[in-house]
């Protein structure tokens, strides 16, 4: 009789708790689901209001679903070819700066966490406090046009992106994850330690390499200010971003230049201009992200719980 009244007290605490899960993971499908929307929502606006009317927005505001379907804004961005030119200079920045960076980042990290390299926690030390101060800008524009004279040269865009202090003790932190005794049996194998290096400790470190790739791609896909700073009117083709903001500058100019009188304000699409702006820039970083999002997601994860 106790047994069975045992059995029924355990089957019925087994119930609540099956239920009291179920009801758990309702609420967090939910939330999750409300807050996806939340986020897709403005995008969406972003995407209708490039294909919407000047008048339209003018009058009745942003839309959740174009009015007055127009490819004014698409067609004011894209007018005279150079934006083609300028995606794939920064196709080619982006995928250049990022091997290099990554290449140059797992290395320092690797290094930095080899047990048996004496200088490890003095360089270690260098690496944070860089992080912590800055000359400023003028001595940095001085040193990298005078002192390397990349005034008007696409490496003052490519070389100060290829690594940050973050991204390094980032780097450290993943490989903390990984046995040294790895590279002790390595050793012993007679590898040296590039083929150590190659061989057995980059295959382990996947999800580090794409969440340090995306942040140095997200870096190179969205500069603009090392292009502002030394990047002039001689060069005839600039990255992406400064391009599409040279555009909305101009367009804005426009509206407010003596052209203006003679041409009406709603004729010239600045809002429908900046919105296909913005669905140009992030467009390819939006396709490109589901691809590299379960190895972001577990990199973060293990970069985050290692001290």
């Amino acid at each position: 009789m106790a047994k069975q009244y045992q059995d029924l007290m355990e089957s019925g605490v087994k119930v609540k708790l099956e239920t009291s899960e179920k009801i758990v993971k309702a609420v967090g499908y939910i939330f999750v689901t409300f807050y996806a929307i939340c986020c897709v929502i403005p995008f969406l606006i972003i995407v209708s209001t490039s294909f919407t009317s000047e008048t339209v927005i003018r009058e009745l505001g942003v839309q959740l679903f174009p009015k007055d379907f127009t490819l004014e804004g698409y067609n004011m961005v894209l007018k005279g070819g150079t934006i083609f030119q300028s995606y794939i200079l920064t196709i080619v920045l982006t995928v250049v700066g990022t091997l290099i960076g990554l290449s140059i980042i797992a290395m320092t990290g690797y290094v930095l966490q080899r047990k048996d390299f004496e200088f490890r926690n003095a360089i270690s030390f260098y690496i944070y406090f860089t992080s912590l101060f800055s000359a400023g800008l003028a001595p940095y524009y001085l040193l990298m046009t005078q002192t390397y004279n990349l005034k008007d040269s696409y490496f003052a865009v490519l070389l100060p992106l290829l690594m940050s202090p973050w991204l390094v003790i980032l780097m450290k932190n993943f490989v903390k994850a990984i046995p040294h005794e790895i590279t002790e049996s390595g050793k012993i194998d007679g590898a040296g330690d590039m083929r150590i290096f190659v061989s057995l400790i980059l295959p382990m470190l996947k999800p580090a390499l794409a969440t340090i790739g995306l942040f140095l791609a997200l870096g190179y896909w969205n500069e603009w200010y090392q292009s502002s700073l030394f990047l002039s009117s001689k060069v005839d083709v600039k990255p992406l971003q400064y391009t599409l903001y040279e555009i909305v500058n101009k367009t804005d100019a426009l509206k407010n230049s003596v052209a203006g009188q003679f041409v009406s304000v709603t004729d010239i699409p600045t809002e429908s201009v900046k919105m296909a702006n913005a669905v140009l820039a992030t467009g390819p970083i939006v396709l490109a992200y589901p691809f590299v999002q379960r190895y972001f997601i577990s990199g973060i994860t293990v970069g985050a719980v290692k001290g």
